[in-house]
């Protein structure tokens, strides 16, 4: 079966292109997409976008999964993933439980993301 491609949602705040330097307080308003990552039933990318040091929001503008319930799934984790990377302020999130590849996938993809801004 194909996967199957999902638009990404729009994008809630001011963003710029991504920024090559060193993201720091005051340093403007960056988005950066992470790597593609492929997880046990598709692929994703994450896009994060930072104001200063502070992630203010993240987005995923890539997501293909091979079939119908793992697209369900998806969906509704990935709002739960967001909310966990806004309020630990980074990566290190918990995932959520029955979509641990998703989980795991969402969180490598924006490590690369923050790496390229020189965040942790």
């Amino acid at each position: 079966m194909r996967p199957r491609c999902v638009p990404a949602a729009p994008s809630t705040g001011p963003a710029v292109g991504s920024s090559p330097g060193r993201a720091t307080a005051g340093g403007g308003t960056h988005s950066v997409t992470g790597a593609v990552e492929q997880f046990g039933y598709g692929e994703l990318a994450v896009r994060v976008t930072v104001t200063g040091s502070r992630i203010t929001n993240v987005t995923v503008p890539a997501l293909q999964t091979a079939e119908p319930f793992s697209q369900q799934l998806s969906e509704q984790a990935i709002p739960l993933l967001r909310s966990q990377v806004l309020a630990a302020d980074s990566a290190s999130i918990n995932g959520v439980s029955g979509a641990t590849f998703t989980s795991q996938a969402y969180a490598t993809s924006l490590q690369a993301a923050l790496d390229k801004l020189h965040l942790k």
